[in-house]
């Protein structure tokens, strides 16, 4: 309803000053159609506004003005309004502004500051993943301490996608790799007459590095990913915060349910991805390298070893907890948009898979200098 002690927009030449306007009456969305009619009948060649004497304004009235300054080539600065209205104009100024942005600068001084900043968010990001591991450890040891607190339903739920749906991927996926090593190392040892070190090119090698490693990389990519999406996406619903209202903590419904579930599957897993990649190395020798089946699994079990078996299975629950960990903290991390989850995604599988490589590496080392 319009306030009836309003006056309509007026514009009036300054009497000494003909290129300037004096602007009165009430400049608000109840007048819209009558504020466009003024500033359209305005005289030409102005030169500056006095916005002063406006007794009321809102965002209607500060645009309005906004594109009958673009329209005639003026400045913003040249309106003048009062104080009472300048946090209201500033505001609107600067959402409204279609400056071009500032171009990509090149040059050794800009790579470094570029180089600088990426380097000082990575420390921020593994500060935070630190901080946040200790979040849930603690959490963890008070849900031992108040077991009402553990959610066995969405814990079993999580244990399905992450576990059970994804052993067709990690099963073929493995079985071909095992096929493939077998192949390329039955070609170079070929020449010097040793095709049947074949058999223990796989069991070392899956045991100890390829089923664990291409186990932790497949579930950094889907299950990561989906941990981020979909915590992402209640974060931007507002679900977290109503969690928070509702006296409950986020770490214990949505956090910890898929680090335990990942933290039980990912062995499992890893365990499926040796014996598919033992078959599939088993096939290769059956059917390409004249290896019976018979001969290679007697050759497997003359030297197989438990360590290698045992170093392979002792890096999953630490890629578990890495990639649960990641994927549910960029999750947390999304500030409310689309493009945040999006983001936040990407950053979940590339630090996840970026970890796991790395750990994996030092894993490596660390076993080969220890002897085992």
């Amino acid at each position: 309803m319009t306030d009836t002690t309003a006056h309509p927009p007026q514009i009036d030449a300054d009497g000494s000053t003909p290129s300037r306007l004096r602007l009165s009456g009430s400049w608000t969305l109840d007048y819209a159609g009558q504020i466009g009619t003024a500033l359209g009948d305005a005289p030409a060649g102005v030169a500056t506004i006095d916005a002063s004497g406006v007794e009321r304004l809102d965002s209607v009235g500060v645009l309005q003005l906004l594109r009958f300054a673009r329209r005639n080539n003026l400045d913003f600065d040249v309106l003048t309004f009062h104080e009472s209205h300048q946090a209201l104009v500033s505001a609107i100024e600067d959402v409204a502004d279609d400056r071009p942005r500032k171009k990509r600068e090149y040059g050794v001084s800009a790579a470094l500051e570029r180089l600088g900043r990426a380097v000082h968010n990575n420390w921020h990001e593994a500060l935070a993943l630190v901080g946040f591991l200790g979040e849930t450890q603690i959490k963890l040891l008070r849900m031992f301490k108040e077991p009402s607190r553990f959610r066995p339903t969405a814990t079993v739920h999580h244990m399905e996608q992450v576990g059970l749906d994804a052993v067709p991927l990690v099963a073929l996926l493995c079985f071909l790799v095992g096929a493939v090593v077998a192949f390329l190392g039955a070609n170079i040892l070929r020449d010097f007459g040793a095709e049947i070190f074949v058999v223990e090119l796989v069991n070392i090698s899956f045991l100890r590095e390829f089923a664990v490693l291409l186990t932790a990389i497949v579930l950094a990519g889907r299950t990561a990913s989906a941990f981020t999406a979909q915590i992402g996406a209640m974060v931007s619903r507002e679900e977290v915060d109503a969690i928070r209202t509702l006296g409950m903590d986020p770490i214990d419904l949505l956090v910890i349910p898929r680090m335990l579930a990942l933290l039980v599957m990912l062995p499992m897993l890893t365990f499926i991805a040796m014996i598919f990649g033992l078959l599939g190395g088993l096939t290769v020798g059956a059917y390409s390298l004249d290896i019976p089946p018979q001969q290679y699994l007697t050759r497997m079990h003359e030297t197989i070893e438990l360590r290698h078996f045992l170093v392979g299975l002792a890096k999953a629950p630490v890629f578990a907890l890495l990639i649960s960990l990641i994927g549910c903290l960029e999750g947390l991390q999304v500030e409310g948009t689309a493009q945040s989850v999006g983001e936040r995604t990407t950053s979940s599988v590339v630090q996840s898979i970026s970890m796991v490589i790395i750990l994996d590496a030092f894993f490596a080392i660390w076993f080969m200098e220890m002897g085992v």
